[in-house]
Protein backbone atom coordinates (compact mmCIF):
# COMPACT_ATOMS: atom_id res chain seq x y z
CA UNK A 1 0.00 0.00 0.00
CA UNK A 2 1.15 3.38 -1.12
CA UNK A 3 1.59 5.61 2.24
CA UNK A 4 0.93 8.74 -0.32
CA UNK A 5 -2.16 6.50 -2.07
CA UNK A 6 -4.19 6.70 1.54
CA UNK A 7 -4.37 10.01 2.40
CA UNK A 8 -7.67 11.54 1.33
CA UNK A 9 -8.00 14.48 -0.60
CA UNK A 10 -10.03 17.42 0.65
CA UNK A 11 -12.42 18.64 -2.25
CA UNK A 12 -12.43 22.44 -2.09
CA UNK A 13 -15.91 24.66 -1.75
CA UNK A 14 -16.06 25.56 -5.64
CA UNK A 15 -14.86 22.46 -7.07
CA UNK A 16 -17.46 19.73 -8.36
CA UNK A 17 -15.81 16.24 -8.60
CA UNK A 18 -17.87 13.04 -10.32
CA UNK A 19 -16.74 9.77 -10.71
CA UNK A 20 -18.68 7.83 -14.03
CA UNK A 21 -17.42 4.38 -14.89
CA UNK A 22 -13.74 4.52 -15.21
CA UNK A 23 -13.06 7.99 -14.95
CA UNK A 24 -13.28 11.00 -13.01
CA UNK A 25 -14.34 14.77 -13.71
CA UNK A 26 -13.22 17.53 -11.79
CA UNK A 27 -14.59 21.09 -12.36
CA UNK A 28 -13.63 24.33 -11.29
CA UNK A 29 -13.30 28.31 -11.66
CA UNK A 30 -10.21 27.75 -13.73
CA UNK A 31 -11.73 24.96 -16.18
CA UNK A 32 -12.66 21.42 -16.22
CA UNK A 33 -10.33 18.69 -16.40
CA UNK A 34 -11.07 14.56 -17.11
CA UNK A 35 -8.49 11.71 -16.59
CA UNK A 36 -9.22 7.95 -17.02
CA UNK A 37 -8.64 5.40 -14.08
CA UNK A 38 -7.06 2.25 -14.16
CA UNK A 39 -9.33 -0.41 -13.59
CA UNK A 40 -7.32 -1.94 -10.41
CA UNK A 41 -8.03 1.54 -9.01
CA UNK A 42 -11.49 2.34 -7.34
CA UNK A 43 -12.43 5.98 -6.42
CA UNK A 44 -15.04 7.29 -3.80
CA UNK A 45 -16.36 10.68 -2.82
CA UNK A 46 -17.81 10.94 0.15
CA UNK A 47 -18.15 13.76 2.53
CA UNK A 48 -16.04 16.45 0.56
CA UNK A 49 -13.31 13.79 0.58
CA UNK A 50 -11.82 11.69 -2.29
CA UNK A 51 -10.54 8.24 -1.43
CA UNK A 52 -8.48 6.18 -3.47
CA UNK A 53 -8.52 2.12 -3.57
CA UNK A 54 -6.82 -0.59 -4.68
CA UNK A 55 -7.52 -4.16 -5.89
CA UNK A 56 -4.70 -6.30 -4.28
CA UNK A 57 -1.75 -5.72 -3.72
CA UNK A 58 1.42 -6.34 -6.31
CA UNK A 59 3.75 -3.76 -6.71
CA UNK A 60 2.73 -2.20 -9.99
CA UNK A 61 -0.60 -1.73 -8.18
CA UNK A 62 1.04 0.16 -5.33
CA UNK A 63 2.48 2.66 -7.71
CA UNK A 64 -0.62 3.18 -9.46
CA UNK A 65 -2.11 3.65 -6.72
CA UNK A 66 0.04 6.71 -5.05
CA UNK A 67 0.18 7.73 -8.96
CA UNK A 68 -3.47 8.04 -9.26
CA UNK A 69 -3.79 9.78 -5.89
CA UNK A 70 -1.61 12.39 -7.04
CA UNK A 71 -2.77 12.82 -10.38
CA UNK A 72 -6.32 13.56 -8.94
CA UNK A 73 -4.86 16.05 -6.41
CA UNK A 74 -2.97 17.83 -9.13
CA UNK A 75 -6.62 18.14 -11.17
CA UNK A 76 -7.83 19.54 -7.83
CA UNK A 77 -5.45 22.11 -7.35
CA UNK A 78 -5.35 22.63 -10.71
CA UNK A 79 -8.98 23.56 -11.42
CA UNK A 80 -9.24 26.01 -8.26
CA UNK A 81 -5.94 27.45 -7.78
CA UNK A 82 -3.78 26.67 -11.39
CA UNK A 83 -0.21 26.33 -11.81
CA UNK A 84 2.20 28.98 -13.88
CA UNK A 85 5.77 28.30 -14.97
CA UNK A 86 8.08 31.27 -15.09
CA UNK A 87 10.85 31.19 -18.00
CA UNK A 88 13.90 33.17 -18.84
CA UNK A 89 15.60 33.82 -22.60
CA UNK A 90 18.81 34.87 -21.85
CA UNK A 91 21.00 36.18 -25.26
CA UNK A 92 21.74 39.27 -27.20
CA UNK A 93 18.69 39.69 -29.58
CA UNK A 94 16.67 36.55 -27.80
CA UNK A 95 13.16 37.82 -27.07
CA UNK A 96 9.89 36.31 -27.40
CA UNK A 97 6.15 38.38 -27.76
CA UNK A 98 2.40 37.10 -27.93
CA UNK A 99 1.13 37.37 -31.41
CA UNK A 100 -3.01 36.17 -30.17
CA UNK A 101 -2.58 32.23 -29.05
CA UNK A 102 0.91 32.34 -30.94
CA UNK A 103 4.36 33.00 -29.03
CA UNK A 104 6.85 34.13 -31.18
CA UNK A 105 10.16 33.92 -30.40
CA UNK A 106 13.43 35.37 -31.70
CA UNK A 107 16.34 33.07 -30.90
CA UNK A 108 19.29 33.72 -33.21
CA UNK A 109 18.45 31.77 -36.36
CA UNK A 110 17.71 33.14 -39.29
CA UNK A 111 13.54 33.00 -38.50
CA UNK A 112 11.42 33.49 -35.98
CA UNK A 113 9.92 30.43 -34.37
CA UNK A 114 6.12 30.66 -33.92
CA UNK A 115 4.60 28.61 -30.71
CA UNK A 116 0.94 28.03 -31.40
CA UNK A 117 0.17 27.69 -27.59
CA UNK A 118 -2.34 24.29 -26.65
CA UNK A 119 -5.97 24.96 -25.89
CA UNK A 120 -6.27 25.57 -21.48
CA UNK A 121 -2.72 27.02 -21.53
CA UNK A 122 -2.27 31.19 -21.69
CA UNK A 123 0.97 33.29 -22.00
CA UNK A 124 2.35 36.26 -20.80
CA UNK A 125 5.40 37.38 -22.50
CA UNK A 126 7.06 41.06 -21.66
CA UNK A 127 10.29 40.48 -23.66
CA UNK A 128 12.84 38.12 -22.16
CA UNK A 129 10.14 36.27 -20.05
CA UNK A 130 7.82 34.15 -20.51
CA UNK A 131 5.19 33.19 -17.98
CA UNK A 132 2.82 29.86 -19.22
CA UNK A 133 -0.20 29.14 -17.19
CA UNK A 134 -2.83 26.40 -16.97
CA UNK A 135 -5.36 24.02 -14.82
CA UNK A 136 -3.56 20.85 -16.35
CA UNK A 137 -0.17 20.18 -14.82
CA UNK A 138 0.88 18.00 -17.17
CA UNK A 139 0.03 19.78 -20.16
CA UNK A 140 1.59 22.88 -18.76
CA UNK A 141 4.91 20.90 -18.26
CA UNK A 142 5.45 19.35 -22.12
CA UNK A 143 4.36 23.30 -23.19
CA UNK A 144 7.39 24.35 -21.22
CA UNK A 145 9.73 21.43 -22.55
CA UNK A 146 8.56 22.02 -26.07
CA UNK A 147 9.64 25.76 -25.79
CA UNK A 148 12.65 25.19 -23.38
CA UNK A 149 14.08 22.72 -25.89
CA UNK A 150 13.71 25.59 -28.62
CA UNK A 151 17.12 26.69 -27.33
CA UNK A 152 18.04 25.21 -24.48
CA UNK A 153 20.59 26.35 -22.26
CA UNK A 154 24.06 26.04 -23.04
CA UNK A 155 26.95 25.89 -20.54
CA UNK A 156 29.52 28.31 -21.23
CA UNK A 157 27.64 31.51 -21.93
CA UNK A 158 23.92 30.60 -20.40
CA UNK A 159 22.15 31.61 -23.39
CA UNK A 160 19.16 29.97 -24.15
CA UNK A 161 15.45 29.55 -22.15
CA UNK A 162 15.96 28.07 -19.22
CA UNK A 163 13.39 27.76 -16.77
CA UNK A 164 13.48 31.09 -13.90
CA UNK A 165 14.27 28.66 -10.68
CA UNK A 166 16.85 26.34 -13.00
CA UNK A 167 20.17 27.01 -12.50
CA UNK A 168 22.74 26.06 -15.17
CA UNK A 169 26.56 25.04 -14.35
CA UNK A 170 28.84 26.77 -16.06
CA UNK A 171 32.32 25.18 -17.66
CA UNK A 172 35.20 27.39 -18.27
CA UNK A 173 36.03 27.98 -21.74
CA UNK A 174 39.43 27.15 -23.66
CA UNK A 175 41.51 29.81 -21.41
CA UNK A 176 40.15 28.07 -18.48
CA UNK A 177 42.00 24.93 -18.38
CA UNK A 178 45.47 26.61 -18.31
Amino acid sequence: MSRIGKKPIIIPQNVNVSVEGGSISVKGPRGQLKRVIHPSVGVAVENGLIKVTIDGDSREIGALHGLTRALIANMITGVSKGFERAMEIIGVGYRVEMNGRTAVFNLGYSHPINVPLPEGIDAKAEKTKLLLSGADKELLGKTAAYVRGLRPPEPYKGKGIKYADETIRRKAGKTGAK
